[in-house]
Formats: C-alpha cells, sequence, structure tokens
C-alpha cells in the first residue's frame, strides 16, 4: 500500500519530519472521523435515509485524515509532547 495523494512529503513538512508524529496524528484524526462517521450512520438508519449512509463511507478515515493534515487542518502542541518517553 502507498500514499498517491497527497504527497508523503507534504504530510512529512506539515509534521516536522516526524513520520511517528504523522502516524499518530493520522490516527487520532482518523478514529475521530470514524466516531463521527458512525454517530451519522445511526442517525441515518434512524431516519432511514440510505443516502446519507452512503455519503459517509464514500472516503476512508485515514484518506481524509491525511487529507486533512495535508491542508494544515490538523496540527499538534509541540509543548504536549514528551520528548523523553516519544
Amino acid at each position: 500500500m502507498s500514499i498517491i495523494e497527497p504527497k508523503i512529503d507534504v504530510l512529512l513538512d506539515r509534521t516536522d519530519n516526524d513520520r511517528f508524529l504523522l502516524c499518530a496524528l493520522a490516527s487520532k484524526r482518523a478514529h475521530d472521523i470514524n466516531d463521527m462517521m458512525r454517530g451519522q450512520r445511526d442517525r441515518a438508519i434512524q431516519l432511514q435515509t440510505a443516502v446519507e449512509i452512503a455519503r459517509a463511507a464514500d472516503t476512508k478515515p485515514l484518506s481524509m485524515a491525511f487529507n486533512e493534515i495535508a491542508r494544515g487542518e490538523v496540527s499538534h502542541d509541540p509543548e504536549s509532547i514528551d520528548v523523553k518517553n516519544h
């Protein structure tokens, strides 16, 4: 598996060339997106609207997270990272 878009160089630039930080940010954001999508699916099932379910399942959460990181919409606070245990 490889990342085609966004380019890995762009993603690494956004995370100070720290691939472990990139993985942590993408994982956390994808988890948040997945939780939001699960909520939309539950609501759509209650409303019985298949269109909302299909729309939510169109893009994978990790792909959405990488795109948000590349656009600069996801960031981190360097002060909150424990460098000694990182």
